[in-house]
């Protein structure tokens, strides 16, 4: 099993930055890719960004060249980096990871409890 922590939202003006973090924790398990997703109130969960064991990253066409998301292998921990915060960044905040034991290959889904984003025009 793997818990997972997020902290890092919160409310900000139009074109300011907020840097979100999700930590993982539990026994015995890999992190294959660690994500970034988002769900406004009424709409479905959207991927916002996601980064590859190896560090390859992938971003949705509305935050590219704003979010950066990055990771820190060593502290099983996630982050993403927000700037140029607008109005329709307003949504919660969820990390994902996925993850399993190696040599079982037992990998899933895991999700955080969600941080809410709330930016002001």
């Amino acid at each position: 099993q793997v818990q997972l922590v997020e902290s890092g939202g919160g409310l900000v003006q139009a074109g300011g930055s907020l840097r979100l973090s999700c930590a993982a924790s539990g026994s015995d398990f890999t992190i294959a890719l660690m994500a970034w997703y988002r769900q406004a109130p009424g709409k479905q969960r959207k991927l916002v960004a996601q980064i590859t064991s190896s560090g390859s990253t992938n971003y949705a066409d509305s935050v590219k060249g704003r979010f950066t998301i990055s990771r820190d292998n060593a502290k099983n921990t996630q982050y993403m980096q927000m700037n140029s915060l607008k109005p329709e960044d307003t949504a919660v905040y969820y990390c994902k990871v996925v993850a399993g034991r190696r040599f079982i290959g037992d990998y899933r889904d895991y999700w955080g409890q969600g941080t809410q984003v709330t930016v002001s025009s």
